[in-house]
């Protein structure tokens, strides 16, 4: 159920979803997915660097580099992102990607003495879905396979064990339309009561420049509200009546918040409660400071916001980068001396330019999570909203 474009964003660009939405349409920007079982990693790639700021929220997040991102430490670019199921074994996909980026030449130039001594930057967050499935964590290999998934598309020559490259069973070019839903890092993803996954959306601004958002929707709060419509999309349809009756028996609403158990012994699994966390990148061609860029990040929190709710809680994680290539220069944009910490680093746009850039980043982040629920397929005994909306599908759950 992969969207087509949409007429206009809330304040008048224009937004798409789903394959026209993929970060890798801009330049610089490759995104590659590897996975194996019910979990798996997503990686988004710029191995020339991009400015990158992250805003981490909610109580429980699984994440590392994010305090290098921080603007007031040195380093102002990272060269990829990796958003990995696992929980915290996950981050362990990481090195995998380090290191091939490293093997390829690519990472931050310690001293000008050794110019072939590189370290990638590879921030990282992770999501709960340990519980889903079979028992398997994402690794260094798995990481790696999402890495030449990203970098080398079809052409990639992997192990097919560790799910990665196009024609595995696990592994998916990043331009392709499996690029949403049980993909990557959201094969094992749980979006309050119903399956989540990986989504797309794209706003592109009247001047041409672009905001997207990849995001892997594994909340602890619901997508969808007790009338069983998208908070984001209500237009999508509606879960029928018996099919919320029947998840309202194991949770409140639709979302992962168990029922108490009674006297019989009925009610929900608590363990399924701590299946959390929704994380993403958002990326932009617009020249922005690290400062402007942590702007980009807080505001998709706005989007994430609107498209689950309750959202940050406690036993959420929920984690948004930002990566800004500054490939197109956007009205207003300010020239400065280049920053050694990075080639775009001192760029900059107006305060107006930056308003336009994060309510399209809000709205970016807001469709994504709808692009991951509705594109996502019923798995492990969790139905998907697809399923549920159709008739004699419901409760499918294959």
């Amino acid at each position: 159920m992969t969207g087509p474009a949409v007429a206009s964003a809330s304040f008048g660009g224009r937004l798409t979803t789903g394959p026209a939405a993929d970060p890798s349409r801009l330049p610089g920007v490759s995104v590659g997915h590897a996975s194996a079982a019910d979990t798996g990693v997503t990686v988004v790639a710029c191995p020339e660097g991009a400015v990158a700021a992250v805003d981490v929220r909610g109580g429980g997040p699984g994440t590392r580099e994010t305090d290098l991102l921080e603007p007031h430490n040195t380093v102002r670019e990272a060269h990829a992102i990796v958003l990995s199921g696992g929980s915290a074994f996950g981050l362990a996909a990481a090195d995998g990607v380090m290191r091939g980026l490293a093997e390829r030449g690519h990472g931050f130039g310690v001293t000008e003495e050794f110019p072939d001594v590189r370290v990638p930057i590879v921030p990282a967050a992770v999501i709960f879905d340990l519980l889903l499935g079979e028992r398997h964590v994402p690794d260094a290999d798995m990481g790696r396979a999402a890495l030449a998934d990203a970098l080398d598309g079809s052409e990639a020559d992997t192990d097919s064990e560790t799910g990665s490259g196009a024609g595995s069973d696990a592994g998916y070019n990043s331009g392709s339309d499996s690029g949403s839903g049980c993909v990557g890092a959201g094969t094992g993803a749980m979006a309050g009561a119903i399956k989540g996954g990986v989504g797309r959306a794209a706003v592109t601004l009247a001047d041409g420049s672009t905001v997207a958002a990849i995001v892997v929707a594994n909340p602890m709060g619901a997508v969808a509200g007790l009338d069983g419509r998208l908070w984001a999309d209500p237009g999508r349809g509606a879960i029928p009546e018996s099919a919320l009756a029947a998840i309202g028996e194991r949770f409140v609403g639709l979302t992962k918040v168990p029922v108490p158990k009674d006297a019989a012994g009925g009610g929900g699994d608590g363990a399924v409660g701590k299946l959390n966390t929704t994380i993403g990148c958002i990326v932009t061609d617009a020249a922005l400071t690290q400062d402007q860029a942590k702007r980009l990040a807080m505001a998709g929190h706005d989007g994430l916001a609107r498209a689950i709710r309750p959202a940050h809680l406690p036993m959420d994680g929920d984690t948004l980068f930002c990566l800004a290539t500054g490939t197109f220069r956007a009205a207003g944009a300010l020239e400065g001396e280049k920053d050694p910490a990075g080639p775009s680093a001192s760029d900059s746009v107006d305060p107006a330019v930056l308003a336009l850039l994060s309510a399209a980043a809000a709205d970016a982040v807001e469709h994504a999570i709808v692009d991951a629920v509705t594109a996502a397929e019923s798995r492990a005994g969790v139905p998907s909203f697809t399923d549920l909306i159709q008739p004699g599908r419901a409760g499918h759950a294959g």
